[in-house]
Order: structure tokens, then C-alpha cells, then sequence
């Protein structure tokens, strides 16, 4: 799961970062206003956490910009400013959660599980396809109650491909999924492609159906 965290105390960003990062997420982080905007503009998240004194602008035109532009990243507004005021503007503007400043990382980690489990899974910890579990708290996969030893970027993979089932994934949104913004240093898709054949491997040697289908030219589609 992507977040993008932006905030400009770059010890607390750092804080943030750090922590989602041993919580197997894959964490950017913007600094400023500007910086941001062209962030969400480019790229997509699973979850924005976002704070709203910004240099160089106001948190809230994120949350327009966002609103402007149809995205469905989930956002949670991190900021000092605890006003009712800012709070509902926020809410309203199209923000899922709010927390203030300061705050535990682990009340952080859950309000940002709880957001996306929310959004992609109808907030279930336990996703079940046919013979197929998925334990989102404990990123463990199963095949008919037999584990199934994914890496943290195919684990990764399954969930985006089963949170956006029948749906073409291409192999640049797939890079920019495992990637982050990063994606843009590489060459060639090879290693999505790489990831992709492992993870139908580790899934048909188990028992599991073959539902990821490649679409020539274009990536692939998990097709129920």
C-alpha cells in the first residue's frame, strides 16, 4: 500500500515514514505545497496523510485539487490546527479521518488500515476469494487453509489486483504501485513483469485459479 505523507516538520515526516515503512507500507513524502500538488497530481495513493499549514499553501486546496480531479485517494488531515472549523471544512472538502497533532504512530498505523479496509475491502481484515484468504493485519496469504509464502511486493500485488478486480492494470500503474514514485528510474517494466509470473507461479502451485490474465500491450486484469 502507497501513502504520501505531507507535511513539512521533517523530523515528524521522518518519524511517520520511518515507522509506516516497518508496517510494510511504501512511503513519499512532500514538504511543501508545491511539492504536494504535483504529487497528486502525477500519481495516485492509497492513502494521503496530509497536513494543513503548508509554505507555499493552504492543505484545504489539496483537498479541492483532489476533489477537481476525481481521485479516490483516501486522505487523513494531520494537523495542529484542531479548530471544529478546520475539522469540518476538511470533512466536507472530501477527507475521510482527522487527527491531531501530536499523536501516537499506532493510532496513526490503524486509522490509515482502517481507511483503506474501509475504502477497498467494505472493512473486512479478512478478504476471502474462492479458496483463497487474505489476513490484511497479518499479510498472510492462504490457499485452502495452506499458507502461501508471498514477498512483501507480492503480497503487495495481490491486494491491488484484487481491490481492482475485472479492471486492466497497466504495467506502468502496476510499477507505480510497487514502486512509488521511483518508478520513473527505470527503464523498462521487466521487474512488474517479473513479480506478475511469481506470484501466478506461487498461486497455481497451490491450488488456486489462474485469474490474472495478461492483456497484450496494455498489463493485466485479475478477471472473476
Amino acid at each position: 500500500m502507497k501513502i504520501l505523507i505531507i507535511e513539512d516538520e521533517t523530523e515528524l515526516a521522518r518519524d511517520m515514514a520511518k515507522y509506516l515503512t516497518n508496517e510494510q507500507y511504501l512511503c513519499e513524502w512532500a514538504s511543501d505545497y508545491p511539492m504536494a500538488m504535483e504529487k497528486v497530481n502525477a500519481y495516485d495513493y492509497d492513502c494521503i496523510l496530509l497536513d494543513l499549514m503548508l509554505p507555499g499553501g493552504d492543505g484545504l486546496s489539496i483537498l479541492d485539487e483532489l476533489k477537481r480531479l476525481n481521485k479516490q485517494d483516501g486522505v487523513i488531515i494531520i494537523s495542529a490546527k484542531n479548530s471544529i472549523d478546520d475539522k469540518v471544512k476538511g470533512l466536507r472538502l472530501g477527507a475521510d479521518d482527522y487527527l491531531a497533532k501530536p499523536f501516537h504512530q499506532a493510532e496513526l498505523a490503524a486509522r490509515i488500515e482502517s481507511l483503506i479496509r474501509r475504502r477497498q475491502f467494505d472493512s473486512n481484515n479478512v478478504i476471502k476469494n474462492h479458496e483463497l484468504s487474505i489476513d490484511i493485519r497479518a499479510k498472510t496469504v492462504a490457499v485452502n487453509d495452506i499458507r502461501v509464502n508471498l514477498t512483501k511486493k507480492e503480497f503487495e500485488l495481490l491486494l491491488f489486483f484484487i481491490g481492482n478486480k475485472n479492471r486492466v492494470l497497466s504495467k506502468s500503474a502496476l510499477a507505480e504501485h510497487l514502486s512509488g514514485d521511483f518508478a520513473d528510474m527505470f527503464d523498462n517494466h521487466d521487474f512488474v513483469y517479473a513479480h506478475v509470473k511469481n506470484l501466478k507461479r506461487k498461486l497455481r502451485e497451490s491450488g488456486y485459479g489462474d485469474y490474472i490474465k495478461t492483456i497484450y500491450g496494455t498489463g493485466y486484469k485479475w478477471e472473476q
